[in-house]
């Protein structure tokens, strides 16, 4: 199979979806790589060590769709490229196709074959290619959250983890899966008083037996939501969201600011 890695070119974003050790797995099992001039550059892969895994360079996008059986991204495609997918071509990436309406249409209209990386599972239902983005942006939650606990930014001066003689800022994290345990042992590392709420007894008990003595594992439920997002300093949306309700439409029920991690990474 002819592979192709494409530069990402939405606004911000600086990885590549295929190192090059990658590269060099591919080449063993018999496929042919191209990546596009510098589409590992702002991962610190330059071009020539691409060639030196044995992939091609390719000057334009439009070389790389032409030429490649599959495509990969990291973000999904954006505008310019829509026109450029064949039929029966993969589109490997990710797709959040539920958010992209225009997206969605360009992708049918093209007739193209597309795996999102989010909706990849393995048996036991997890999430394999989320993983990762879910360990960092339940780390920077935490970390943007203090941020915006600071005077400067428009928060009320809270340290989320106290001094001597006074109380630490208070942490509720609304689910216990990858985001919301990396984001509790962040917020717990800093000293905060943490909630992790779940549904999963099992995922609670388990929780219980790994974390430190400042997190308190609790039963979710609207009652116990309503309780502690009174309370909290910093409350993380750890989730995974079905549709029928938003973290925006939580913050403005409460008079809270919300900001999407997304907008971080």
């Amino acid at each position: 199979m002819i592979i192709g890695i494409l530069k990402e070119i939405k606004v911000e974003e600086n990885r590549v979806s295929m190192t090059t050790a990658g590269v060099e797995v591919m080449k063993q099992n018999g496929h042919e790589v191209l990546v596009e001039k510098n589409a590992g550059s702002g991962s610190g892969f330059e071009d020539a060590a691409y060639v030196e895994a044995g992939a091609e360079i390719v000057d334009t996008p439009k070389e790389v769709f032409d030429r490649s059986e599959m495509v990969m991204h990291v973000k999904e495609p954006q505008p310019s490229e829509y026109d450029l997918i064949r039929k029966n071509q993969i589109v490997f990436t990710y797709l959040h196709l539920a958010a992209e309406k225009e997206l969605t249409h360009a992708l049918i209209r093209a007739d193209s074959i597309n795996i999102a990386y989010e909706t990849i599972q393995n048996v036991d239902g997890s999430l394999p290619l989320l993983t990762p983005m879910s360990e960092v942006a339940g780390r920077m939650a935490i970390q943007q959250g203090a941020k915006y606990l600071e005077m400067p930014q428009g928060g009320h001066g809270v340290l989320l983890g106290g001094v001597p003689g006074v109380d630490p800022g208070i942490v509720v994290i609304i689910g216990g899966g990858i985001v919301g345990v990396n984001a509790a042992k962040m917020a717990c590392g800093l000293g905060a008083k943490v909630y992790i709420l779940d549904m999963n007894l099992d995922r609670l008990r388990y929780l219980s037996d790994i974390m430190p003595s400042n997190c308190f594992l609790l039963m979710s439920s609207p009652a116990t939501i309503r309780k502690l997002v009174k309370e909290a300093d910093v409350v993380v949306g750890a989730n995974v969201v079905n549709g029928n309700i938003t973290y925006q439409g939580v913050a403005d029920a409460f008079g809270l600011e919300y900001y999407p991690i997304d907008d971080f990474l």
